[in-house]
């Protein structure tokens, strides 16, 4: 476990909804992607501007409460595990104030498309995700 953690706000839309009146469980692994963006755009900058790429190789989710419209969603990351070319988040996605509506986790693989291949997470990004 490492001490580096993310939050951000995220927006619920009207068209997130389901027959049922909550955010459809398809939609949670989008709003992963979006804190995802969020947080390289925020800690990353050079590496988005790189050739390579973070490729999700696996993505799982469990659901604990449903999400409704007015309800205030923020999602935290956190790194669990660096490796040498992936890395694994953790999720949680949460109203703020202790209710949490998800838990999840993906694996992340940096990949050169170029050669196609996973290859060495870049020192400078390893940093910030071990905090150093």
């Amino acid at each position: 476990m490492t001490d580096f953690e993310f939050t951000t706000p995220i927006e619920i839309r009207f068209s997130d909804l389901d027959a049922y009146g909550h955010v459809n469980n398809a939609l949670f692994f989008t709003y992963l992607e979006t804190a995802r963006v969020k947080l390289f755009q925020k800690n990353c900058g050079a590496f988005l501007d790189s050739k390579l790429m973070f490729l999700v190789v696996r993505a799982e989710c469990d659901y604990r409460l449903p999400i409704e419209l007015n309800d205030p969603l923020q999602i935290t990351v956190s790194t669990d595990q660096v490796r040498h070319s992936s890395f694994d988040f953790s999720y949680q996605m949460h109203n703020g104030g202790g209710k949490v509506f998800a838990e999840a986790k993906t694996v992340m693989v940096c990949y050169d498309p170029k050669i196609r291949k996973p290859v060495a997470i870049p020192p400078e990004i390893k940093a910030v995700f071990l905090q150093q």
